[in-house]
Order: structure tokens, then C-alpha cells, then sequence
């Protein structure tokens, strides 16, 4: 067990670590060439389409709460393999990971890759507004899991897996299997078919 102040340590440290990724992330998406804003010129909260041109280019959408997941997953995953260390060293190792996803997602191969081979087919990457708030959405994940009892974050998963599956037909499950191994039915599926 972690004494209450190392712990508190730690998690500033980890806060530190999370800024200071997330603004590498940023440039290095910048030096990609993305851009800082959704082309439309504004700047929503929320943008409720699931395969709309302002999907993945405003502060959230539906593909946030799979960010949120990844952040629940990252906890259980870091608390897995590092139990002996602080939750700020597991935080910015997610953090870490999440700016890895987030840079190859917005390559060209995984645009590529999400054009043809999932419901995607106007993706053309995120906003680096998008994707910086999709390490901040990981990374409440992540502290909602540290903090709130383990049947508690399991449960929300699966209700924003099922919520999301229902409102745009994908979700952060379906994403993975049709980026790793798609499935033609699902395609069919996602597409209203």
C-alpha cells in the first residue's frame, strides 16, 4: 500500500506527466499537419452524429466514452503490472499510451485503414482539438476508475458499449474487431443494413 502522502505525490507527478504529454501530443499532431479546429470554423461541446463531418473534431462525441473506456482499461491494466507504484506513475503511462493511440489513429495508414474497412467512410482523421480531449477523457476514465468500486466502472462500460452500439451502431468493441479482423456483416450492420 502507498502512504497517503507518496500517493499524493505521486498523482501530482502523474499530473505533470499527463500536461506535459498531452502538449507533445499536440505538436507532434501539429508537425503531422492536422488541424487545430473542426473545418466548419466553430467549436462544439458536443457533436451528437456518428458519421457526420464533425464527428472526431469538437471537445466530445460518441466515441468519447470508448475514450473513457480506454481510461478504465488503462487503470486496470497499469494496476495489473504495476501495483507497487504510484497511481501518478499509472497515469502517465495511459497517458503515454493514449498520445501513442492518438498519434497513429491520425496517420495516414489507420485513416486509411478506417475509410475502408469500418462504417468510416468520411474519417478523415481527428482535430487536435479532438484527440487532445481524448486523452483528457481517458484520463477521467482512468481517475473515475482509481477512485469508484470495481462493479461500478465495470457496469458503466457496459452501458456506454450498449448505448453507443445502439444510438450510432459502434462502439469501442466494434472498433477494434472491424480495425483488427472486420466482419462484412457488421459492416453491413453498421451501415443501416
Amino acid at each position: 500500500m502507498v502512504p497517503q502522502q507518496q500517493g499524493n505525490h505521486g498523482l501530482w507527478t502523474g499530473l505533470l506527466a499527463f500536461v506535459s504529454i498531452l502538449l507533445a501530443q499536440i505538436v507532434i499532431e501539429r508537425l503531422m499537419g492536422r488541424i487545430w479546429i473542426c473545418e466548419c470554423g466553430t467549436v462544439k461541446l458536443w457533436e451528437g452524429g456518428g458519421n457526420t463531418s464533425g464527428n472526431s473534431q469538437h471537445i466530445a462525441d460518441w466515441y468519447t466514452l470508448s475514450h473513457i473506456i480506454h481510461g478504465f482499461l488503462f487503470y486496470w491494466f497499469a494496476w495489473l503490472a504495476f501495483r507497487g507504484r504510484s497511481v501518478g506513475f499509472r497515469l502517465g503511462l495511459a497517458t503515454l499510451v493514449e498520445a501513442g493511440w492518438e498519434i497513429l489513429e491520425n496517420s495516414p495508414l489507420i485513416i486509411e485503414r478506417y475509410r475502408s474497412a469500418t462504417m468510416a467512410l468520411n474519417y478523415f482523421g481527428d482535430s487536435i482539438l479532438n484527440s487532445a480531449m481524448d486523452n483528457v477523457w481517458m484520463a477521467a476514465g482512468f481517475l473515475f476508475a482509481w477512485r469508484m468500486p470495481v462493479w461500478l466502472t465495470v457496469s458503466l462500460a457496459v452501458i456506454f458499449e450498449l448505448l453507443v452500439a445502439y444510438v450510432i451502431r459502434d462502439n469501442l468493441t466494434l472498433n477494434v474487431i472491424m480495425l483488427v479482423w472486420p466482419v462484412e456483416a457488421i459492416k453491413v450492420w453498421q451501415g443501416g443494413g
